[in-house]
């Protein structure tokens, strides 16, 4: 960094308040800070407006109340990637779950000569940290993984954005099978379905996960494109992507899993048309979404039903 960047950034952290608050939030400076005052404060960093819990009306707003108010006990499971796969199982059957090649509570515990070729390590209880995706097993750098997945360990992911869900999972390293699709040469697509109230309004594409360049587009269950983000709004005229055979049923799997839930994103993949679970999530951007466009926050945030929930 040139000091010219160094000097620019130390005046703007000295006089907003704002960047200031989200430099020693990383910092680890407000740990101890009371949930409802820390998002309040993190959200008028991150969005630049108040945060209304009175009367929330937009996605982001009601995805911090959420947080703060509907906490049921299992939340917890269900947000644990490896205690959730019974849950998955028993829902809708073992054929959606990637197959799991082993669990350990420690890196030291792994015995990579046992691995395939190919595999997925992750931790049970953050996203992306300590993540590893092999494709060549010959190629990996096994004690940079295993620093990478004790830093995984260590982190509390409750933290960063104050999920309470993930402050009791109990922290594992587990291993799935890695997928992929014959079908495309490039990544694995996710599709996330964003579920409010058991209904399925549309699925988020994520296309490039790994190549510095992530594509998000949205599609409504007649595969037309909706225009919800910043990505979608420059999309050309008749822009589409190519739609999967079984995508009638993936969007009915993701409102089996969102049944009775205020809102949640259902992650699956599709690999060669088959349909696996990714994982459940119940706050997608923690809440602090700044790539949807202002009218697919009020949209969003009018699709979800607060009624019921004991405040």
């Amino acid at each position: 960094m040139n000091l010219k960047r160094m000097v620019y950034l130390g005046k703007k952290y000295i006089s907003d308040s704002n960047d200031r608050f989200l430099i020693n939030s990383y910092l680890g400076l407000y740990n101890h800070m009371l949930d409802e005052e820390y998002l309040k404060r993190k959200f008028k960093g991150v969005l630049g407006k108040e945060l209304n819990l009175d009367n929330p009306q937009t996605f982001n707003e009601k995805i911090q109340w959420l947080k703060l108010y509907d906490r049921r006990p299992e939340y917890t499971m269900m947000v644990d990637k490896y205690l959730v796969r019974d849950y998955i199982a028993e829902k809708i059957g073992e054929e959606y779950l990637i197959p799991l090649l082993g669990v350990w509570d420690n890196p030291d515990e792994i015995d990579f000569d046992t691995l395939p070729n190919q595999f997925v390590l992750k931790c049970n209880h953050n996203s992306g940290l300590g993540m590893c995706i092999c494709k060549d097993k010959s190629k990996l750098d096994i004690k940079k993984v295993k620093n990478q997945l004790r830093k995984g360990l260590k982190q509390d992911y409750y933290l960063t954005g104050r999920e309470w869900p993930y402050k009791d999972v109990p922290r594992k390293i587990i291993c799935e099978q890695y997928i992929s699709d014959k079908n495309t040469d490039s990544e694995l697509t996710d599709y996330k379905f964003f579920c409010f109230n058991g209904v399925a309004d549309s699925v988020m594409l994520c296309l490039d996960r790994n190549t510095g360049d992530t594509k998000f587009y949205f599609f409504d269950k007649q595969w037309n494109l909706r225009r919800y983000n910043i990505r979608g709004k420059n999309a050309p005229a008749n822009f589409t992507l190519p739609k999967p055979n079984n995508i009638d049923r993936m969007f009915d799997v993701a409102e089996c899993l969102a049944k009775d839930l205020p809102f949640a994103r259902i992650d699956l993949y599709n690999s060669d048309g088959h349909i696996y679970f990714g994982e459940i999530t119940f706050f997608p951007d923690s809440g602090f979404d700044a790539n949807l466009l202002p009218e697919t926050d009020k949209y969003f945030g009018g699709l979800i039903d607060l009624r019921g929930i004991r405040k």
